[in-house]
């Protein structure tokens, strides 16, 4: 704990590139207070050479038995366009990086798209998929071979305990339609490692569940890259699940990571990506999460006219984009989100880091898992009913025990813009809140932050009850942030035990916060109850938007948030940038991610 408030003090002396104790103890390789993954996974296709035989496989053929006495470093095309049915186990071969299996289409290379470029339906004959932004594809084509699961229960893809470097190529992977109960389309039965997912369509169908694309439990060294996950989802009330992820992972009894999930397009009703939610006795460590376009299609909204829900009209359980619960190590580097709303147990926050110990009937089952070292960085979220949660709350309404550890968290660089009421949340930017009793959340910084929350909302809700120790290390710095009506609130209730009861901004941040740094923040349109005499000392006070001088602030929804040369906020951080996110950078980071 002691080194965690070290790192808070350096970061701020000492800036982002790296940061050292006040002690000597150096942290390398951190953005702000938090330290950067240590490992990565190479996804390359250069990384998985292949030298052995290529094996045509056709629909007529087992392709079952075809893995089975297939060798390492064979490459096994299946017929384009063809259809294969069944379950399939990847079998255990004790492979090495100089001899993969590649599961592949029979298309050639030149019939898919390049390789660090998304494939998308179009290339299985698709021409468009109903809510979902348009492809980058000239016209529809059948590259891809597609592999179903026939019948209720997990598959079409399980990787044996001990499979390893494996890879897929081209493929198009899914369910049967009209199956009863939910699935996991590609799962691991034990460990396995050296994985990689490479240019593939993985996809539920329109009104069923299907509850993951991508379950990594058990898995280390894994890649997801350039692929397409659609129609994850669960189905309210009567459904088998609650929770439906693209791409999983955090729980079990195995180390799992390093994982890199790039260039995807990650589309589910629960969480695009989550790690975490259940019994585990580690934490998966090292987890890269870049440039991929995270989405929920309106049509998903109930009271949307084109509502689509399940086929006897439930909606599907709507919760995040990304939520971490259990999980070391992230670098959350150039993603585009995309349109989130409440209406069930979540307030359609984009991201949530909240380390949880998960209650089930058999108790608390997580005491171990924890959310740290977490840098998030040169994101967009768009149209949501809440911007961020940081949270270090108990599970199951409060009664299950704390979690271990949540610290360390460097955001900045990010536009929150169109969060709003109406998308059945609460509207504010961010919330942040301690109800732990031991290691309360600390050492979070934000810094360069452009958002616009509700104007009838709140820039930022916390709370913390005054039995637990203050949290600590926060610092809120050099950002652009429409205020809101209240804007800093009580976000816990507890009535005058909580440090946020009197709503006061300085008088809460005091309160919540044993050691903190609020200053240097452009804040738009404080309500005239809230003059600058009741907030934090060394801050700027817009009277509106136009105020700060935007390039085009349309309303804060799509804007250029860029400032205009003569803005008084130009070149005003204390690192000497301009006030708010780093437009420039930040559109240069996401470029190609829609």
């Amino acid at each position: 704990m002691q080194y965690s408030r070290q790192i808070a003090i350096c970061f701020a002396l000492c800036g982002i590139s790296w940061c050292a104790s006040l002690k000597g103890t150096q942290c390398f390789n951190c953005d702000g207070p938090a330290q950067l993954p240590r490992k990565t996974v190479a996804t390359a296709m250069s990384n998985s050479p292949t030298p052995g035989s290529v094996i045509y496989v056709s629909p007529e053929d087992n392709l079952q038995q075809v893995l089975q006495v297939a060798e390492c470093g064979d490459t096994i095309q299946l017929q384009a366009g063809a259809t294969f049915t069944g379950m399939l186990s990847l079998p255990s071969k004790s492979c090495d990086k100089g001899h993969w299996i590649i599961i592949r289409t029979s298309s050639p290379d030149s019939a898919l798209p390049q390789e660090y470029h998304r494939v998308s339906p179009c290339y299985a004959g698709l021409v468009s998929l109903v809510g979902r932004p348009p492809y980058k594809c000239k016209s529809p084509s059948y590259a891809l071979a597609k592999i179903v699961m026939p019948s209720s229960g997990d598959g079409p893809l399980v990787l044996a305990n001990g499979a390893n470097f494996y890879r897929f190529v081209g493929l198009e992977i899914t369910r049967a339609n009209g199956l009863q109960g939910h699935a996991r389309l590609i799962s691991l039965a034990g460990t396995a490692d050296h994985i990689i997912l490479d240019r593939c369509w993985v996809h539920g169908n329109p009104q069923d569940e299907t509850s993951d694309g991508f379950a990594l439990k058990g898995g280390t060294y894994i890649g997801v890259v350039d692929s397409y996950f659609s129609d994850f989802h669960c189905i309210a009330e009567v459904g088998t699940c609650t929770d439906a992820h693209a791409i999983s992972g955090g729980i079990g009894d195995t180390q799992d990571g390093p994982y890199k999930i790039r260039g995807n397009f990650l589309e589910a009703s629960g969480e695009a990506i989550l790690f975490g939610g259940g019994e585990a006795s580690q934490t998966p460590a090292d987890i890269q999460i870049l440039h991929n376009h995270f989405w929920k299609p309106w049509q998903w909204m109930p009271g949307n006219s084109q509502f689509v829900g399940s086929s006897d009209g439930h909606p599907f359980v709507v919760k995040n984009h990304l939520e971490l619960k259990n999980a070391q190590r992230v670098l959350v580097d150039a993603n585009l989100m995309e349109n989130d709303w409440g209406g069930f147990s979540q307030n359609g926050f984009g991201i949530v880091l909240t380390p949880k110990n998960q209650h089930t009937p058999h108790g608390d089952v997580c005491p171990l898992c924890q959310v740290t070292d977490v840098t998030i960085r040169y994101v967009k979220l768009s149209h949501l009913g809440s911007g961020m949660q940081l949270a270090t709350a108990r599970g199951n309404n409060g009664s299950a025990g704390p979690a271990f550890l949540g610290e360390r968290w460097s955001i900045h660089d990010i536009v929150m813009d169109d969060i709003s009421v109406d998308y059945d949340g609460g509207g504010t930017a961010f919330e942040i809140i301690n109800t732990w009793p031991n290691n309360p959340l600390n050492t979070v910084t934000i810094n360069h932050i452009t958002a616009f929350p509700d104007p009838s909302s709140n820039m930022m809700t916390t709370g913390n009850l005054d039995s637990n120790p203050s949290m600590y290390g926060f610092i809120f710095t050099n950002n652009i942030v429409l205020t809101g009506r209240w804007p800093i609130w009580n976000a816990i209730g507890g009535g005058t035990g909580s440090c946020a009861y009197s709503d006061i901004p300085l008088t809460v941040l005091s309160s919540c916060y044993s050691s903190y740094t609020f200053a240097n923040n452009a804040l738009i349109a404080s309500p005239a109850r809230y003059p600058s005499s009741l907030w934090p000392s060394n801050n700027y006070f817009p009277s509106s938007p136009a105020a700060v001088g935007f390039v085009d602030y349309n309303n804060g929804n799509g804007g250029n948030y860029e400032l205009q040369s003569s803005s008084p906020y130009k070149n005003q951080g204390t690192d000497g940038k301009d006030l708010g996110a780093d437009i420039v950078s930040l559109h240069t980071a996401i470029a190609g991610v829609e």
